[in-house]
């Protein structure tokens, strides 16, 4: 079996006829300033779907896909690493041209995900050094210019622990190296996309969301791991977290550039435990729940199934997210006009979950 990475904000556990590219969206007239907001009893717009690939289950993930490929826009397969400046290195399995083919003919945009595995400080220096931060972005120009992809989806999350004496400059190069990186991709005629942690009253900081927005055609936020396999147990998100995320993030990104980020796995904690939880998919969640003969329980607080059960000797609950829980949390997204969804990760769902996506 595979041993899963996990990501810090969203990963603790990223499209028409093949050559055809996502072109970037117009330009507003500040790209600044934030949409208007949604007008009471007007038609609602479709919501919009995409999705990561893990690399390590490529191929339930690439099934999935395919299998709800008429809701699927872009697909961002988890296939790179960036390990310095000039070194990005693809993950096992990257650049399967069987899972990038597939996806063009199914009419879905191929947009890889690049995360990075560097020490802060060393990210750090790639992103203030002019010097670095150009030889990063011809490194990762590399790859759009020797695959057929449709853009790049940047996902640097260390910088969002980046220590107080240094995190302004951080922040401040990170959004010169996404800026610099989408002018020229978008020369390409390649999409930009970059993934953020939530911004709150004592979360991400370091993300200047106002440029971002700007430069990028997608901004993507992690709206998952309000409990983390490193902490309490507790629920992945809630509507009220929701609801102070899509806040902060639609007063400085215009809202059809936010794509809120949707879970489709859980924890499984060993209760007065300090050990890390073990990662879970929605699918594995209910399928250990049958198994071990839990109620079916939703959290009327943070609208999310969770439940308790024993391994030997030891207690474990387990919180994770379904298609009903996730319906739940949907109209805090809609009430605030943001459209665009982007799930963590395909193979993870819950098979309802389609479903409920697919509704206004």
């Amino acid at each position: 079996m595979v041993s899963r990475p996990l990501r810090s904000a969203r990963f603790l556990a990223a499209l028409a006829v093949a050559g055809c590219v996502l072109a970037p969206l117009p330009a507003a007239s500040d790209p600044a300033a934030p949409a208007p907001a949604p007008v009471p009893g007007a038609a609602a717009p479709p919501r919009t779907v995409s999705a990561w690939l893990p690399y390590w289950d490529r191929e339930a993930a690439y099934r999935s896909a395919l299998d709800h490929a008429a809701q699927l826009h872009t697909v961002s397969p988890f296939w790179y690493q960036a390990k310095a400046a000039g070194k990005v290195e693809p993950h096992s399995g990257a650049e399967d041209q069987k899972v990038i083919d597939g996806l063009h003919r199914a009419g879905i945009k191929v947009v890889p995900t690049v995360m990075e595995t560097l020490p802060r400080g060393a990210l750090a220096s790639v992103v203030t050094d002019p010097r670095d931060r150009a030889t990063h972005i011809e490194t990762l120009l590399g790859i759009v210019r020797g695959h057929a992809y449709d853009g790049l989806d940047l996902d640097y999350e260390s910088i969002a622990i980046t220590s107080d004496a240094e995190y302004a400059k951080v922040r401040d190069g990170y959004a010169t190296l996404v800026t610099d990186l989408c002018h020229r991709l978008h020369e390409l005629r390649k999409s930009c996309v970059v993934t953020v942690s939530p911004k709150t009253a004592g979360t991400g900081r370091v993300w200047d969301y106002r440029r971002l927005g700007a430069a990028a055609d997608r901004l993507r936020v992690m709206a998952y791991n309000l409990h983390s396999a490193e902490g309490t147990p507790g629920p992945l998100s809630t509507p009220a977290w929701y609801d102070e995320i899509l806040r902060n993030a639609t007063a400085e990104v215009p809202r059809d550039k936010l794509e809120m980020g949707l879970p489709a796995y859980g924890w499984d904690w060993a209760v007065g435990s300090r050990e890390r939880a073990r990662h879970v998919t929605s699918r594995e969640a209910e399928a250990l729940r049958a198994k071990v003969g839990a109620a079916y329980r939703i959290d009327p607080a943070s609208s999310t199934p969770h439940f308790t059960y024993r391994d030997g000797g030891t207690e474990r609950t387990v919180w994770y997210q379904d298609a009903r829980g996730t319906a739940a949390h949907l109209p805090v997204v809609r009430r605030h006009g943001v459209r665009n969804t982007a799930l963590w990760a395909l193979g993870f769902e819950d098979p309802a979950l389609w479903a409920e996506l697919a509704k206004p």
